[in-house]
């Protein structure tokens, strides 16, 4: 029995020690005033970063705040391109199991959001709209900005709306249209058209307000680089609702130069 409670007590120990390591992830991180390249953590309650560098042949590791640095460069993790590549094919319940462990390993490590994102999405393409909220209200909480700005916030803003928390979505909504980030406002103007969309029941008067409000909006008025995506997917939409009402021509001409960027 004490062999048995030894191997157990060991296995235990290598358990815990692999994950660890795999939370700690290779990268560099930049200061103002210096340049580190080593194993990466996040560390949530001082809400900074712990980074293990190798020097003399001997481990150091070292501390800095969050408001210190400037930059972390991190390889793409593992798999997250072809989770991209199933959630954008319309397979995204393929795409939740890797989604989730990138998510989880790469807290404030560069690529959460962008995993989180596709995560959210996954959940709502198929139809887990509090999974998705779950997701998106995890990152939120390491950094709020992430609610009205960056690239977790429509997905979070489509959650929401499947919900049926309208007020919430609303307040910010209204942050992002008054913040100086071109895309999350574009963004959130795609959102306006969504929520006019989803209570038109075909209304077609109500269906060329989501036109004019959202989506031919955000086509006409953010076509800089930084907005390409959102402009891009107003475009789509755009081309949704020129369907609905009967006036394909428009529509296809639409989806033509959403395929052209």
């Amino acid at each position: 029995m004490k062999g048995n409670s030894m191997k157990k007590a060991l296995l235990a120990v290598a358990v815990a020690s692999a994950a660890v390591q795999a939370w700690a992830i290779k990268g560099t991180l930049r200061t103002d005033t210096e340049t580190l390249t080593g194993e990466i953590k996040w560390q949530p309650r001082q809400r900074q970063y712990e980074i293990t560098i190798i020097r003399d042949k001997r481990p150091i590791a070292m501390e800095r705040k969050l408001a210190d640095v400037v930059g972390l460069d991190i390889p793409t993790p593992p798999n997250f391109d072809k989770a991209v590549s199933q959630v954008e094919s319309g397979n995204g319940a393929a795409a939740v199991a890797a989604l989730t462990k990138i998510v989880d390993d790469y807290r404030m490590l560069v690529w959460d959001k962008p995993a989180g994102r596709y995560l959210a999405l996954a959940h709502l393409a198929a139809g887990n709209a509090q999974k998705a909220l779950d997701v998106c209200q995890k990152i939120i909480a390491e950094d709020k900005t992430a609610a009205y700005s960056g690239e977790v916030a429509p997905a979070y803003w489509q959650a929401l709306l499947k919900l049926g928390k309208n007020d919430q979505l609303e307040g910010l909504l209204k942050k992002a249209t008054s913040s100086a980030d071109r895309p999350a406002s574009a963004a959130a103007l795609v959102m306006r058209g969504d929520i006019i969309r989803s209570t038109a029941n075909g209304d077609h008067a109500k269906l060329r307000l989501a036109l004019r409000d959202g989506y031919l909006r955000v086509a006409m008025m953010y076509r800089d680089p930084p907005c390409r995506n959102e402009r891009r997917e107003a475009l789509l939409k755009a081309a949704e609702v020129f369907n609905e009402i009967g006036q394909a021509s428009r529509a296809e001409t639409l989806r033509r130069e959403a395929k052209s960027m």
